[in-house]
């Protein structure tokens, strides 16, 4: 994800909230349990393979082992393969994984979260490490491990809308901070290719919830601009349900700045409102050890998992109950 914020200006904003069944108490909708320690062992499950940079080892390894493991919870997997330009013009390969519990239904939820870990450390306290990788646990890991965990859960009670779990890839190998230049769009490479190229044709949502950096041990999720603008709606109501389970100290009713994450391309390519859950640090950045070298498992809490996980399917399973 980059840093920078992006302008808002001509972008089609969607005025159409998403559905919210009326007298819902959130609190009470049952869901399926979701357990913390299962999702620290796929963001370790992860780490394990190494960086998960584009077209490394770590990157095929992990590419298998997310295919397989979430072909064992869910009903389809599509591996999307791309190659995507960088920055600096180097081309290298990319893969979308996009797995789906009931395919058939009419009225789909897409759940969104990056993969990919990023080729350069370029915050990292020590300038020699500017050029290392980054291990990548809070910032990647952390929300494909909730996603995994959803799918596993849910599997075993599916809620009555189809879900559709996308790992973005080539998301995170944007303009290093130490280059003389910079794009917005050397970004959600991923996002980008999968807006314009659905695996599905025609593919729509009802709406989207991306998760990047939802790990931390200092959480800290405040309502950002372009969740606003383009999923007004769908913002408050998560920020609502997240209150209603107690956990308003952590999903912040507080509007900031618009950011350039995987969200903005499925709004704007793709015409889907999809909301950012993302880490945001008053400090700054978005988290302590972000894009550095100590993005590592201590970066990670396992209660942080089980929060983000239980909020949206409190608002999934509000919507769409299990059959």
């Amino acid at each position: 994800m980059a840093a920078c914020l992006l302008a808002l200006a001509g972008c089609k904003h969607n005025p159409s909230p998403a559905p919210q069944p009326a007298g819902v108490d959130y609190s009470q909708v049952a869901i399926p349990q979701f357990n913390a320690d299962s999702a620290y062992t796929f963001v370790e499950a992860q780490l394990a393979f190494g960086p998960r940079t584009p077209g490394s080892r770590g990157w095929q390894q992990c590419a298998d082992y997310l295919v397989q493991r979430m072909r064992q919870w869910c009903d389809t997997v599509i591996a999307q393969p791309f190659n995507a330009t960088l920055w600096d013009g180097s081309t290298v390969p990319g893969r979308n994984i996009i797995a789906s519990l009931n395919p058939q239904a009419d009225r789909r939820i897409l759940l969104g979260a990056h993969w990919d870990s990023r080729l350069w450390a370029d915050h990292d306290p020590s300038q020699d490490k500017h050029k290392e990788p980054v291990p990548g646990a809070n910032d990647g890991a952390s929300g494909v491990a909730v996603l995994m965990e959803m799918a596993r859960v849910m599997s075993q009670m599916p809620p009555s809308a189809g879900v559709d779990f996308v790992f973005f890839d080539v998301e995170d190998q944007g303009v290093p901070s130490w280059a003389d230049t910079y794009e917005d769009d050397s970004w959600c490479k991923g996002s980008q290719h999968w807006s314009r190229n659905r695996h599905v044709p025609y593919y729509t949502a009802v709406y989207g919830i991306l998760l990047d950096m939802v790990g931390t041990h200092r959480p800290r999720f405040t309502k950002e601009e372009v969740s606003r603008s383009f999923a007004p709606g769908l913002t408050d109501k998560l920020w609502n349900v997240a209150a209603a389970l107690g956990h308003g100290s952590i999903f912040i009713n507080q509007n900031t700045d618009p950011i350039l994450d995987d969200h903005f391309y499925v709004n704007r390519l793709a015409g889907i409102p999809m909301v950012d859950i993302v880490q945001n640090n008053p400090q700054g950045s978005f988290f302590e050890h972000w894009h550095t070298t100590r993005d590592d498992l201590e970066s990670v809490s396992p209660e942080t998992l089980r929060i983000v996980g239980t909020v949206v399917m409190k608002t999934l399973y509000g919507d769409y109950p299990a059959k």
